[in-house]
């Protein structure tokens, strides 16, 4: 994690203060990845709607930043992001603002 600019404050504390923690987390999620069938742009878009639908913004700069990364488009981001809604309703809607901007921002 490179640029902890776009790590939320949470994220952040859990570094900080649990280390152990965040390296076991870090160890899962790069398991669970190796298992995965999807490609990672895939697999981020595909986190990014469950991050909307969970209602979990403070993600969503890390990750758009990532995706954007791995070749996503806006409208991609924007489609992952509405991808819950007619599942959860509209309050995956919250989290396109917050993806928009990150995503608008990334170098």
């Amino acid at each position: 994690m490179s640029d902890m600019s776009r790590v939320s404050a949470a994220f952040q504390a859990f570094m900080k203060e649990a280390p152990e923690h965040q390296q076991a987390w870090l160890e899962a999620v790069g398991k669970l990845e190796g298992a995965s069938a999807l490609d990672a742009k895939t697999g981020e878009l595909v986190y990014i709607g469950i991050l909307a639908a969970a209602r979990l913004e403070s993600g969503l700069a890390f990750h758009v930043a990532h995706a954007r990364a791995l070749g996503a488009t806006r409208e991609e981001i924007i489609s992952a992001v509405l991808a819950g809604l007619p599942a959860v309703g509209n309050g995956v809607i919250q989290a396109l603002p917050v993806a928009l901007q990150a995503y608008d921002q990334a170098d």
